[in-house]
This record gives C-alpha cells, structure tokens and sequence, in this order.
C-alpha cells in the first residue's frame, strides 16, 4: 500500500483512530503492540481494515453509472451470442457497487434476466468490509445517489435500515483478494466489465502498472474498464481505447 505525500495525512489519522479505540497515548506504543504482542497480527489486521475503508456509496458518480446503464451495458449485452455477463467489483468494499451494477442489469434485462446467466465478483483485501457486503444492509445516507424509485423497488425498509433484496444478491459473490496478487489476479478471466474506482490511488506506479496489465487480461475483447471519475491511465497503460463520453471516459479492450 502506498500513500504519497498528499495522502500521508490519512494514514496518520486512521492510525490515531486505533490509538484512541485501545487506550493508547503515543505512537511508540502502537508500534511495539504490532511489532511484539501476541495481539499484533490482530491489530494489524484491525489497522488494515480502518486504513483501508473508503466512503462509498449506491450509484455513485451518476454520470458513470448512466452511461453503463444507457449505453454499453446494452451494446454489450446486444454483442453476446452466449447470454453471459461477467463483472468485476475491484475494491468493492461494503458492497454498494457491484449491488448498483446489479440492479442496472436488472432494470436493462427486465424479464430477459432469466435467460441470462450474470455474475458480478466483489473483492476487496478487508475481510470485515466483505462480511457487511454480504449481509447487504445500509442505512439511508449510502443511498442519497440512488433514484428514488429503484431504492423502492429493490429494497426492504425495515427502521432505519434498508435491506437489499434476494434478487439482486443472487447476482452477486463476494471475495477476499489482494490486487497485487497475480497469482490470483490471473485467476480472473472473461470478464465484460471491471470497475476499479478510486483504489489505484493506493498503489505507486509500478504496482499500478501491474494492476491494469492483470485487469487488461482479465477482460473479454470489447470489455470496458472504469475508474474514478478523476483518475487517469496516463503513464500507466497505452493498452486501451479511450472511450469518450460527457463527464465520463471509459477504457475499452478492442
């Protein structure tokens, strides 16, 4: 994992985090409890996780998320001649996204879906933010991006929690995985689509490099690659067509 200068602010704040949750005051303490208590692989394994939780939410960056939904999801799908869609959510933390792309798919599918066979993989490298994925419930401020109409649509309120439904989960698996693993990076192939939006930050630029290179040969020819909305393949990957749209550049394996 790597923080630049501009991010190193972050990591010392989620580093305060777990000193306030175990009673500690300095630094050098922390440090010894990873380094020698029988406790420390727990401890890091608890860093890890604060460090790496990202806000995120249901359809988040709207114009992204339209431009699946209006314009390559149905190219793709109008593309298959085996009625198969394979996603990938890299970095999907508490699962909003691949839950978002699976409701799109439903909304585009409509009665179709049950001829299709749709597989949409979340990973993340945080054991913990993959057990609330699954459990599949959010309170109200996660869905602030979602229209109106799908949230009722595709969840159950119950207080103040909305819980996803059955057939939207049934589309989606979810996986512990580390993107510098090409051993199980390589693991992944045909896929049509693979979102990685604001996770490549965490890489320097040889891990980067090696990231796209696994996500290039992980997609079917014609697939598409997201990324943040204020990130760039620049310097990165000359693999890919960009593909222009308002708001919005999406990658494309030609």
């Amino acid at each position: 994992m790597f923080f630049n200068d501009g991010k190193k602010y972050l990591l010392e704040s989620r580093v305060e985090n777990r000193l306030k949750a175990l009673g500690l005051e300095k630094f050098e303490d922390y440090y010894y409890l990873l380094k020698y208590s029988p406790d420390g692989e727990k401890e890091f394994r608890a860093l890890f996780d604060e460090i790496t939780i990202n806000e995120t939410s249901f359809y988040r960056n709207p114009p992204q998320m339209e431009v699946f939904k209006n314009h390559l999801l149905p190219e793709v799908i109008n593309s298959k001649k085996i009625k198969q869609l394979k996603l990938w959510s890299a970095g999907c933390s508490t699962g909003e996204e691949p839950y978002t792309l699976a409701i799109l798919i439903l909304e585009v599918l409509g009665f179709r879906i049950s001829q299709w066979f749709v597989d949409i993989l979340g990973v993340d490298i945080s054991q913990a933010v993959l057990e609330k994925a699954k459990k599949g419930e959010y309170g109200e401020y996660t869905l602030r991006n979602m229209p109106p109409e799908l949230v009722s649509k595709y969840f159950v309120k119950e207080g103040p929690i909305y819980r996803i439904k059955d057939e939207v989960k049934r589309l989606v698996r979810f996986e512990m995985m580390n993107l510098s693993d090409q051993s199980q990076m390589r693991k992944i192939r045909g896929m049509d689509f693979i979102f990685c939006r604001n996770v490549l930050i965490y890489f320097d630029i040889e891990a980067r490099k090696r990231v796209v290179a696994s996500f290039y040969d992980s997609l079917n020819p014609g697939g598409y690659l997201f990324i943040g909305h204020s990130e760039s393949l620049h310097g990165i990957s000359r693999a890919f067509k960009l593909i222009h749209f308002p708001k919005v550049i999406v990658y494309k394996k030609e």
